[in-house]
């Protein structure tokens, strides 16, 4: 909704600046979208006269105009309008002024030889319409030197709020101005609706045969003269967005914007016959204002004389019946429609219109007699004639509702004391009738054009809102209780942490049967009486899962039949080791297959390894909270996995997981092509984290001096495992040694056959200060110790 300063206060009596205006209307609830000053962009635009305008010496098409701009001599200025000659008021424009079209400053050019030293301007230049053939043109008595703006009232600020599809009323210029002054900010000007006295009977035959029309008004207006708008009219209406047309089309639509009243005026020598509102038929077509034929549906609203149907009641008249600047006689209209068949009307055409908005919203349903009085008053002002006798149809639809409120439900609902007598003030410049009763209840009769108030909690509101909604504290809601227990379980986080974990790693989550084969149960040593189903839903699936790798390695198989052979599956579910109800495991088991690098022109293409199995089973089980690096690996993996690519995750005597490269013998046994890798993680043996005494994280110490690297060849036997190696070095020295890696293995020419040489990186980081040769050289001393008594190894010559 959008609408200028000045068109307000034609409505509201106030001294209010543009300021507060626009803060009360969010205060009230009509949002302030925002505020146009189309004056600030065309200050520097002056009115100006042509003095002469002879033919320009070198171009036939061009003329050179000596222009008047009232700050001192004519200046020269070169122009191609077809209507620029002497004697006529321009709008100028001046070197070094920005143009609102293109954004350009002008400057002093040189046009076919001949100097120009500014420019008269066309309406699309200053973004007034899209008006181009020809400069303006302004009356004889506009002042020259004057600002053009302030001449035509283009100083004056367009307003644009947000409404609520319950907010009809606020459609029109008319409520807003009743929702500031019942803030405070002034007084609601009468509504003058004078009765014009008819000069003759209507002879307008009008039948009324529809439900959705309560009540409708006819007023046939004789001898119009159908021109131009006044400049206040159209002054208004360009500000807003709309583009005048003629006196008779403006006066409808500025009704629309102004009262919330939509109208419509037919050319009454168009008409055949009487008007007959009735039912839509099928075969029906309308030609509409748009250009566009329509066909509506059976059962919609329309109005039609005794030949055609001229107009879509309540959403847009006909262009068969349309005025013209040759309209010299036309019928007023002024009806009420039941909102819900506008809304229908208007979807089933999809067809907008600034008349469907508002009576699709629900207009004020009263009063029709004096929108047609103030209609004809402005119809016969600016376009003269004489009015007939008014046809009114039907009957004011049933819109009175009278509700009470208790003052104290204003505190009890909104929080913010009211005085009663504020209360009083405030409906009834809303225009609620309000009177009191004994006890102390005021009663409100509900004016019609607020069809969103229906209850004693729509007067708090109203009450609340005018008051201001910044009044309202802020209160925090009441806690009746302690803090709420978790709504997760730790085992429930852990499954939730793993699962996560496993999609990051690029795994895709896959759920399968929990039950298998008994020939591929029999692979995972799970061919057990104990877990044969008595009932199985099919010979294929007769067994509970030993493992889910039983699911997950054909599922692999399945991918790559298909053309997906690189693959990433992972499955949170049950492995069964008995039939006991505590005889399953909650497992967290992937496979990969395939490649694990795709090739590229660098290094060419990498199969999965028992590596990456690690890593995957390494990071679900750091993301489930288990003790990662206190972790220990040993070679004793069951037989399904490759007994020299594998390994088992244990922390002490218990096992967490395992993973590796799959057997080949089960692999060709499943039909699966390899290689495969896979993990299985038992989340039931992750131990509980330890209770902390607080949530905060411990601050992060760094130290500010720079770590030592030492590296070290140990010679070992073949049979000893690399990690004793680790563990050894990393507890030499706890404070100093802050990581230890395994950089290379070698088996070969010069280490004796039986044993292999191992070489670690150890990185020694100072806290307190820097360390001295011989402080380095101790510590060395120690892990050569610690990995010799560990694990018999020597240091390598």
């Amino acid at each position: 909704m959008k609408f200028t300063l000045s068109w307000l206060k034609t409505h509201l009596d106030t001294d209010a600046t543009l300021d507060q205006i626009t803060d009360a209307l969010t205060a009230l609830g009509l949002e302030v979208e925002g505020v146009e000053d189309r004056g600030a962009a065309l200050s520097a635009f002056r009115i100006a006269h042509v003095v002469s305008a002879e033919k320009h010496p070198n171009a036939d098409k061009l003329r050179l105009c000596m222009v008047d701009t009232g700050a001192g001599d004519p200046v020269q200025v070169v122009c191609g309008a077809p209507n620029a000659r002497a004697g006529i008021k321009v709008v100028f424009a001046s070197p070094g002024t920005k143009i609102p079209v293109s954004g350009d400053t002008l400057s002093i050019g040189t046009i076919r030889g001949v100097e120009s030293r500014g420019m008269m301007c066309s309406e699309r230049e200053l973004l007034l319409s899209d008006e181009h053939n020809g400069i303006i043109e302004l009356p004889e008595d506009a002042p020259v030197g004057g600002s053009f703006a302030d001449w035509r009232g283009l100083s004056d600020p367009v307003i644009e709020i947000a409404l609520t599809p319950d907010r009809v009323d606020c459609a029109g210029v008319r409520g807003v101005a009743r929702d500031l002054a019942a803030a405070g900010l002034g007084t609601l000007k009468p509504l003058a609706a004078a009765p014009v006295t008819p000069a003759f009977d209507n002879p307008l035959k009008v039948t009324l045969d529809h439900p959705g029309c309560p009540q409708i008004a006819f007023r046939l207006i004789r001898g119009v003269k159908n021109g131009p708008s006044p400049k206040w009219l159209a002054d208004r209406l360009l500000a807003v967005g709309l583009r005048p047309i003629s006196a008779l089309v403006d006066i409808t639509n500025y009704f629309s914007l102004d009262l919330c009243r939509p109208l419509h005026v037919f050319d009454a020598a168009k008409l055949t016959g009487g008007i007959t509102l009735r039912a839509t038929a099928d075969g029906d077509k309308l030609l509409a204002l748009n250009g566009k034929e329509y066909t509506p549906p059976a059962g919609l609203i329309g109005i039609y004389d005794d030949a055609k149907m001229i107009s879509m009641a309540g959403v847009m008249g006909g262009e068969t019946t349309g005025v013209t600047a040759d309209t010299t006689d036309v019928v007023l209209e002024v009806a009420t429609f039941e909102p819900v068949r506008i809304a229908e009307a208007g979807r089933a055409l999809q067809l907008d219109s600034d008349a469907r908005y508002r009576f699709e919203r629900g207009v004020d349903p009263a009063n029709i007699l004096e929108k047609v009085e103030l209609a004809t008053a402005m119809i016969l002002d600016l376009c003269g004639g004489s009015a007939g006798a008014v046809s009114l149809t039907g009957t004011e639809p049933a819109w009175q509702r009278t509700l009470t409120l208790r003052p104290a439900r204003v505190a009890a609902l909104g929080g913010v004391d009211v005085p009663v007598d504020e209360q009083v003030r405030i409906l009834s410049v809303l225009g609620f009738t309000v009177t009191r009763r004994d006890d102390g209840v005021l009663v409100a009769d509900v004016p019609s054009w607020r069809r969103d108030v229906e209850g004693e909690a729509d007067l708090v509101e109203e009450v609340l809102r005018v008051n201001g909604f910044d009044k309202i504290p802020a209160t925090p809601l009441p806690r009746e209780v302690g803090t709420p227990a978790p709504a997760l379980t730790a085992d429930q986080r852990r499954r939730f942490n793993a699962r996560r974990a496993a999609a990051e790693r690029g795994l895709l989550e896959s759920v399968t049967w929990s039950f298998v084969d008994p020939k591929v149960a029999a692979l995972f040593d799970g061919d057990k009486d104990e877990l044969r189903l008595l009932n199985p839903i099919s010979a294929d699936l007769a067994v509970m899962r030993p493992s889910i790798l039983g699911t997950l390695v054909p599922a692999a198989g399945r991918n790559a039949a298909k053309g997906f052979k690189d693959v990433g599956l992972f499955e949170v579910g049950p492995a069964f080791r008995d039939g006991s109800e505590k005889g399953q495991d909650l497992v967290v088991a992937g496979v990969r297959a395939g490649a694990a690098v795709p090739r590229n022109w660098s290094k060419g293409e990498r199969p999965v390894d028992a590596f990456d199995a690690k890593g995957d089973a390494l990071a679900i089980l750091e993301a489930a909270g288990a003790p990662v690096a206190n972790l220990q690996v040993t070679r004793d993996a069951p037989g399904w996995y490759h007994p020299g690519r594998s390994g088992v995750l244990r922390l002490g005597p218990t096992i967490l997981g395992r993973f590796g490269e799959l057997h080949p013998a089960l692999l060709e046994a499943l039909d699966v092509t390899g290689p495969v890798v896979a993990f299985e993680l038992f989340l039931d043996a992750v131990p509980a984290p330890k209770k902390k005494a607080g949530t905060a994280k411990p601050l992060l110490a760094l130290s500010p001096f720079q770590p030592v690297d030492r590296d070290f060849a140990f010679l070992v036997a073949n049979s000893t495992d690399s990690d004793k190696l680790l563990k050894a070095a990393k507890g030499a020295d706890k404070l100093l040694i802050s990581d230890v890696t395994i950089f290379d293995i070698y088996e070969g020419k010069g280490v004796e056959p039986g044993f292999k040489s191992v070489a670690l990186s150890v990185t020694l980081q100072p806290v307190d200060k820097t360390l001295t040769d011989k402080e380095i050289e101790d510590v060395a001393a120690k892990v050569v110790a610690a990995v010799a008594k560990a694990t018999g190894a020597s240091l390598r010559g």
